[in-house]
């Protein structure tokens, strides 16, 4: 009788919960929705959201964080009961968290840093995913002369993945073993702009580069893109999002490391706390939350998840997981690594 009691309250606590949720509104903005990864992102929020009941509506700041503040301000005054933000510049959305606090909307600071204790940040180990990057290229270069792509300098992940990175290299920097002869921020993590800043640093350094560690696929594309002009394809180059152009590039063997951040992750966990903060919950019961300080000095509470280093020795791992098809993962492959042999 007891548990049957039990089992009575739970279904009821669920279908009220089910029940609220599904009045809830959960509003998203996008600094950029033109990468392809968001996409992914986008439809494992929308997942969570309607599993609950809930609606989702959106907005893409194109790159602009003016526009951002904007969106933000629109997506208020529609009625939604939680934001997800994707910051396009770290300290320029404050303006938008402090109108959401003050129309007591939940915000969640989406795989970016925003400098406010009122968002929940919720993420990536980006410091190790810097780690791995440089891992998986000093491992295939332990000498030579390196190149650093970095990410948008308005994005903290810059900097955290830069901080990583540097934590591996050092040792081999301190010996002489590697020398790094150039580095530039990517205004907006944009190809274009990556590609263009390879081309100047070869430039610079007559061509004399052995390994580019770049900060995410996008950045590593337009690296790869200027490599290629100048027949430097083929030397190490990082990545991360495991996009599937990189992927590619991983099985073609002109990118050495794609890091995966399984979105659909990330997206899920972004809706479902979404809801629970709208419906009242606290950030700190959050399943796997923790007090954390940025290097800024802001102390909030952030879940960060597990990423994972891809390369050729192990790229069965993203289709046996079904991120990616064998086919498309294959494209234009001949006798590469498994499972494209």
């Amino acid at each position: 009788m007891r548990l049957t009691l039990l089992a009575a309250a739970a279904l009821s606590t669920s279908l009220t919960s089910m029940a609220f949720a599904a009045d809830m509104t959960v509003g998203v903005s996008w600094s950029n929705f033109q990468e392809e990864r968001w996409k992914t992102d986008e439809a494992a929020i929308k997942g969570a959201l309607d599993e609950a009941g809930a609606a989702y509506l959106s907005s893409d700041a194109q790159s602009s964080s003016a526009k951002q503040l904007s969106d933000v301000e629109s997506l208020i005054s529609q009625g939604v009961d939680a934001l997800i933000i994707l910051a396009q510049d770290t300290q320029a959305i404050i303006p938008a968290v402090q109108a959401a606090a003050d129309a007591g909307i939940p915000v969640i600071a989406y795989d970016r840093l925003i400098e406010d204790p009122r968002a929940f940040y919720l993420t990536f180990d980006n410091i190790e995913v810097g780690r791995m990057q440089a891992r998986a290229v000093l491992e295939a270069a332990p000498e030579g002369n390196y190149v650093m792509i970095k990410g948008s300098p308005t994005d903290p992940n810059a900097d955290f993945l830069r901080g990583g990175q540097q934590e591996v290299l050092q040792e081999a920097i301190d010996s002489g073993k590697i020398t790094i002869v150039g580095e530039a921020y990517t205004d907006g993590w944009l190809p274009a702009n990556a590609q263009r800043n390879m081309e100047q640093l070869l430039t610079q350094n007559n061509n004399e580069v052995d390994a580019v560690v770049a900060s995410n696929d996008g950045t590593a594309g337009g690296a790869v893109a200027a490599l290629t002009a100048q027949g430097l394809d083929g030397i190490p180059v990082s990545g991360q999002d495991a996009d599937f152009a990189a992927l590619n590039r991983v099985a073609q063997g002109t990118q050495t490391v794609s890091v995966w951040k399984d979105s659909r992750d990330l997206g899920r966990n972004a809706g479902e706390i979404a809801l629970m903060l709208a419906g009242g919950g606290k950030m700190s019961d959050v399943e796997g939350a923790e007090e954390w300080t940025s290097p800024a000095g802001t102390t909030l509470w952030a879940e960060f998840l597990e990423p994972v280093p891809v390369t050729a020795d192990n790229l069965s791992v993203v289709v046996d997981a079904g991120w990616i098809s064998q086919e498309e993962l294959c494209q234009g492959v001949s006798d590469g690594p498994a499972p494209c042999n």
